[in-house]
């Protein structure tokens, strides 16, 4: 099974496998290197306002610029892993 193939299979089971809530730090983790790994570094211009759940989705994922998609899309997969289990 290729990356991506693998990548996709855990975005799919992080849905369905994950019997407890992870928490915020989690969530955004998992948020973070999904779209590192899918779309690359952030785009677009950080949200204003008060949409904090925006602004800290948005800060999540800016942390990770620079990182590969590959290197994101291996540590999306451990981690849907971890919680999985």
């Amino acid at each position: 099974m290729s990356l991506q193939e693998e990548f996709k299979n855990a975005a799919e089971r992080s849905k369905t496998d994950i019997s407890e809530r992870p928490s915020n730090e989690e969530l955004l983790k998992l948020y973070a290197l999904y779209k590192q790994g899918d779309e690359g570094d952030v785009k677009g211009e950080r949200p204003g306002g008060f949409d904090f759940k925006a602004i800290a989705k948005y800060n999540a994922w800016e942390e990770l610029k620079g990182k590969s998609s590959e290197d994101a899309m291996k540590e999306y997969i451990d981690l849907v892993n971890k919680l999985a289990n």
